[in-house]
Formats: structure tokens, sequence, C-alpha cells
């Protein structure tokens, strides 16, 4: 490989991680609006650490999993919050009055 030519591999790293973040962000919004009644916040930062996402929504209910095993007809959810908690190094879900907020931490480099 040629002195300073960029190194595939961790071009696919990049845009693995770069995939994840955004499959959270999407998750996250897409759930404050289809079942936490609406998106009320949302802000990002990036720190050391990597990329710190606050999504809130106007409902208390927490999310769900849904066992698909025990999936009722017709029941919607459920799948997007165990992706969530896998890609992200850190959840929490914090109730507020008027709803909950949900931060994530995400990684922005790939696993060594």
């Amino acid at each position: 490989m040629a002195l300073g030519a960029p190194d595939p591999q961790d071009e696919e790293a990049g845009a693995r991680v770069l995939a994840d973040a955004l499959l959270v962000t999407s998750e996250l919004v897409t759930n404050a609006i289809r079942h936490g009644d609406g998106l009320t916040a949302f802000d990002l930062w990036i720190t050391g650490g990597g990329l710190i996402l606050n999504v809130a929504d106007a409902s208390t209910c927490p999310p769900v999993t849904t066992d698909p095993r025990n999936r009722l007809k017709g029941q919607v959810g459920g799948f997007g919050w165990p992706l969530v908690c896998r890609l992200a190094r850190h959840v929490a879900v914090t109730v507020l009055p008027d709803g909950k907020q949900i931060t994530v931490l995400i990684s922005l480099t790939p696993p060594a």
C-alpha cells in the first residue's frame, strides 16, 4: 500500500460506526414519533467518548422489547429497542414530568 493511501479496512470500520450511529438515531426518533406521543426534544454532541444523543418524547411509558415467539397478531414494535441497547455503549431512560428522555452514548471509533 502506498504511503498516505487510505486503509480500506479502516474505511470499512468507519462506515460501520457511522451506520450504527445513524441506525440508533433513526430508531430513537422514529419511536418517539410513533410510540412516544411525539418528539419533544433532540440534541447531540460529540465528546472524547463518542456521540451522546438525547431524544425525548411525550410518553412516560418505557421502551418495550418483543419476544418474537410470544408476539400477538397485529402487535406493533418491540424490535428496535434491543438494537439500540446492543449498538450503544451506554443507555439511560429518564422519566420526566411530561414524558421521558433516552440518552445513549455511541462509540465513534471502531473496536480494536
